[in-house]
């Protein structure tokens, strides 16, 4: 449920289609997408999942699954 969450708010931020997101994907590589685009998506999932996620957490993610495995760290 988590993962179908983020990807949803990725696809809606840098508009890319939700079929194209999987845990393996990466944002800057394989989406594209830039700081800007990573920072919005940061906050977008901070606000769904009503959760803080420092900037020394965010710096580390590779791919969404590394997102997916702290979002539910932090909600469980």
């Amino acid at each position: 449920m988590v993962f179908e969450k983020v990807k949803k708010i990725i696809a809606d931020k840098i508009q890319v289609e939700e079929d194209k997101i999987s845990p393996e994907t990466s944002l800057m590589k394989d989406l594209e997408a830039d700081s800007l685009d990573a920072v919005e998506i940061i906050m977008g999932i901070e606000e769904e999942f009503d959760i803080e996620i420092p900037d020394e957490a965010a710096e580390g993610f590779q791919n969404v699954g590394d997102i997916v495995r702290f979002v539910e760290s932090k909600i469980e």
